[in-house]
């Protein structure tokens, strides 16, 4: 049975586009491009979010030993982005698609304006037929201003355009139920709600090209669903995965979505690195905000203000031991929400529409 997703968002691992010498896989990533060329022609809208600049750039030129670790990054990065979309841009040729460059950074997504600026650039793409091909910009991100990896880009990426399924693919078929290379494991092919109970069976031990193991994975997918996106994960080094994935017909991870949430909410919950203030809140309005009810946060729940802020900062909410509750946006400042605290009969702080749990 096909899924009939209308938009999707497929994430391609250097750990499967890249050989074991550290080089690219070109037949592979014809493959890869073969299947998005024949999903494209069944109508279904493509972003591709695509590592491997870095592996690209080591085929292009040898770095001395001496180089630290950031400017040989930076270098082959440079160099290995044009080869890489040169790449792709010459297997989607054969079936007259265009693809385009879009290198963002993790500055992109902080400011509101910036962020519906690059989602405008991605929806003109795709009204065009052209297929964008993202990839974090390595050659200016600092380690402090990184992405965890590009999982966590494709699952901005998913949320900013509304996309109905998030496809992550990786070198194994999924998550497992024990370590993927002993005999008696199998692979867990639907996730609802939390994925806490998944971290016991998830081996901490990172692809040997990528940044981000499965543990990230599992937090990013997890964060995805919960606003209302389908996630998968699968083995991208199997032969017609995604058509296969498409047509329900392959084995692999399926994180099953909540209910929708709206754009700004999306937003508000890929903020966290960009928030400001912190509020502190009691354990009755703690409550009270993680219902699932449409409850908005008022100062009588207020314990104290960590943090200060100013009127339309994204604010974190914390409860009495410092564990995040959610994201929101201040309806005013620190200064009026400290003559506020605990009091009765006064304005929200955050609005409920304007208010992400991450509980």
């Amino acid at each position: 049975m096909k899924l009939g997703y209308k938009k999707i968002v497929v994430k391609v691992g250097s750990n499967v586009i890249t050989q074991a010498n550290g080089l690219p896989d070109e037949p592979r990533i014809q493959h890869l491009v073969n299947q998005l060329a024949e999903i494209k022609k069944q109508g279904i809208e493509v972003i591709l979010v695509s590592s491997g600049a870095v592996a690209a750039g080591r085929s292009l030129i040898k770095v001395s030993e001496k180089q630290d670790a950031v400017t040989t990054r930076q270098l082959l990065a440079a160099i290995g982005q044009v080869k890489l979309i040169n790449t792709y841009s010459n297997f989607f040729e054969p079936h007259q698609i265009k693809c385009a460059q879009v290198l963002v950074t993790k500055e992109d997504f902080r400011d509101r304006a910036h962020y519906l600026n690059m989602k405008n650039c991605m929806q003109i793409l795709l009204q065009n037929e052209v297929i964008p091909v993202v990839n974090e910009n390595d050659v200016v991100s600092v380690t402090e201003l990184m992405f965890t990896d590009n999982d966590e880009l494709a699952g901005l990426i998913a949320s900013m355009l509304n996309a109905d399924a998030l496809i992550i693919l990786s070198n194994v078929n999924g998550i497992y139920n024990g370590d993927p290379k002993l005999e008696g494991s199998r692979v867990i092919e639907e996730v609802t709600g939390g994925v806490a109970n998944l971290t016991s069976f998830i081996q901490t031990g990172k692809s040997q090209f990528g940044r981000g193991g499965m543990i990230t994975k599992t937090t990013m997918a997890q964060k995805v669903a919960k606003l209302g996106i389908n996630v998968h994960i699968a083995n991208g080094t199997t032969d017609h995965v995604l058509t296969s994935l498409l047509n329900n017909a392959i084995v692999h991870t399926r994180f099953i979505p909540e209910k929708t949430k709206s754009g700004k909410k999306k937003w508000i919950a890929h903020s966290e690195t960009s928030a400001t203030g912190v509020v502190k809140l009691n354990d009755g309005a703690k409550t009270v905000l993680t219902s699932g009810k449409a409850t908005s946060l008022l100062p009588v729940g207020i314990i104290a203000i960590q943090s200060d802020f100013l009127k339309g900062d994204i604010i974190k909410i914390v409860d009495e031991n410092n564990q995040m509750i959610g994201l929101g946006i201040a309806e005013y400042g620190s200064d009026k929400a400290k003559e506020r605290i605990g009091q009765k009969k006064q304005k929200a702080l955050v609005h409920y529409d304007y208010f992400y749990s991450v509980i």
